[in-house]
């Protein structure tokens, strides 16, 4: 199936219009009502005069406005840019200057919170805040303000059509945080995103019958993933903003989840909480991606769920997932990223571009139909990770782009990858390379801790040093650990400090923010030098 990224809501409403599509609270959305909903939204932004290819950034919670907002610009004919909302004013201010967005979605609170930075987004001409029409919004400069639907009633007469676009054209830009410097905004096409639904779709076995719930951002690949495999084959989407893991469990209970995703940090939270039976009947699958889940994690979610099946997969904004390992492949080879997805192909290369041989590291390198368009207005970050594919028949007049990583990956004789680190966080200490998860692995196996972030911090001999922070909010026992990592590994690979922390901070997408973490401990060998 091909086509545009908002068909997959208008292919299932009419194959099924009465099917539930989204369920938020306590309210239900069919088919039928959603594609209402989208197409009211797409015929308001055209009224408005939105372009072609034009940006609409929405920057709410996850509500049904979040899902109108985002299929509805796709549909008009414009590009959506889903903004975190966990983004301070600032952050968010980048965003809609970088991308030059035209039409910002967003809330009256949230209005009044952005109200000093959007005079200073000069392409922004129109803001539509959700709520009831008896809402009174701030007046702007130079930028109308309208209500949810003062926005989308749109005047029967109107003879404006959403704009013709084709699968190759721009269809959303996700913001994705990079180690060093600004977000980047990575561009995809509508081929790229309904590509993307299908091959997980058919890895998932997702069928109209499932309910997935919807806990990670629509900002981030992974979150909004849910919707589009979930809208592709006709199954109900579930949006939650939890407060605390335990809420996660309650709504895999009360609204019968069949699927669930989440990244390391929350799974390590799950899975030290007691899964109800009612619970644990209905889920019949649960992934992993954003990181290598911790084996004692995994261990732990089998023993929860015994009927569930776990996915551990590997993605990058860039590409949107690249491998998985299926569930009969977990007990066997926990520390497996797995193969490639359905059709992409994953290539371990060395810096020549010739492939490299089973065991011998190498950067992972992803071709298909789900590389991205390149990042937002970034030429040279863009040469940087989208470059010509390894092993192109010359006879080939056109180059093939793929995606290199900057991950350090190896394959076994079998062709199961697996993970080493990425190129700018292996850590360098006494002449050797390490790498922070083979680390972080040791730690977790010690059962001392319940998460964990190894990092290579300046050192005055030994270039860097292994530093591990771990968080508890009871005493922990450092010595034992010291003692568990001498045991099992080399001394050079043998962390010279751990700290304790009550939390480690995370960045928009839930993911454990190491690079505060370095920057937290940037001087702490020099300090104890003096």
């Amino acid at each position: 199936m091909s086509g545009l990224i908002h068909q997959l809501i208008t292919r299932s409403a009419v194959r099924t219009p009465d099917a539930i599509a989204l369920i938020h609270k306590n309210n239900e959305y069919s088919y039928a009502k959603l594609q209402a909903q989208v197409t009211s939204v797409a015929a308001g932004l055209v009224q408005l005069g939105l372009a072609p290819a034009e940006r609409v950034a929405i920057y709410l919670p996850k509500q049904p406005e979040t899902v109108f907002g985002l299929f509805g610009a796709a549909q008009a004919g414009g590009v959506f840019v889903p903004v975190n909302p966990l983004l301070k004013p600032h952050q968010v201010a980048y965003i809609l200057n970088d991308c030059n967005v035209r039409v910002l979605v967003t809330s009256l609170d949230r209005l009044g919170l952005l109200a000093d930075i959007l005079p200073q987004c000069h392409d922004l001409r129109t803001v539509i805040i959700t709520g009831p029409d008896s809402l009174k919004p701030p007046t702007l400069e130079t930028i109308k303000i309208l209500t949810w639907p003062q926005a989308f009633h749109v005047m029967s007469d109107s003879t404006r059509q959403a704009h013709r676009r084709i699968d190759s054209d721009m269809a959303a830009i996700l913001y994705t945080s990079g180690s060093t410097g600004n977000p980047k905004g990575v561009v995809l096409s509508h081929r790229n995103m309904v590509a993307g639904a299908e091959s997980v779709a058919e890895y998932l076995a997702n069928r109209a019958e499932d309910r997935l719930l919807a806990v990670l951002p629509f900002s981030f690949d992974y979150g909004l993933s849910q919707m589009t495999t979930a809208f592709l084959v006709g199954a109900s989407v579930v949006l939650m903003d939890y407060l605390l893991p335990r809420d996660v469990v309650r709504a895999v209970e009360r609204y019968q989840i069949t699927g669930l995703a989440a990244v390391p940090p929350l799974w390590n939270q799950l899975a030290q909480l007691e899964w109800p039976e009612t619970a644990a009947s209905t889920l019949r699958y649960i992934t992993n991606s954003g990181g290598a889940m911790p084996k004692t994690t995994t261990n732990k979610l089998q023993q929860a769920l015994p009927s569930t099946d776990i996915y551990l997969m590997y993605g990058l904004t860039e590409a949107f997932r690249s491998t998985y390992l299926p569930p009969d492949q977990v007990s066997s080879r926990p520390e497996s990223m797995g193969k490639a997805i359905p059709n992409a192909e994953i290539l371990v290369v060395r810096e020549d571009g010739t492939e490299c041989t089973p065991g011998e590291p190498g950067e992972l390198v992803h071709r298909g139909a789900l590389v991205a368009q390149g990042y937002w207005n970034d030429p040279k970050k863009t040469a940087e990770r989208f470059k010509p594919c390894p092993g192109q028949t010359p006879e080939i007049p056109l180059t093939e782009i793929a995606v290199w990583s900057g991950d350090q990956v190896k394959k076994d004789e079998e062709g199961y990858l697996y993970f080493i680190s990425r190129k700018d966080e292996m850590i360098k200490t006494s002449g050797y390379r390490v790498s922070p998860t083979e680390v972080e692995e040791v730690i977790y196996s010690s059962k001392l801790v319940g998460e964990a972030a190894a990092l290579g911090v300046p050192h005055p001999t030994l270039g860097q040093a292994i530093v591990v922070l771990v968080a508890a909010t009871e005493a922990i026992d450092e010595a034992a650990l010291l003692k568990h990592c001498q045991k099992e590994l080399p001394n050079f690979m043998v962390p010279q400090a751990v700290l304790v922390k009550n939390s480690l901070p995370r960045n928009q997408n839930g993911k454990i923010d190491r690079k505060a973490l370095s920057i937290e401990c940037q001087g702490l060998f020099q300090e104890n030098q003096s």
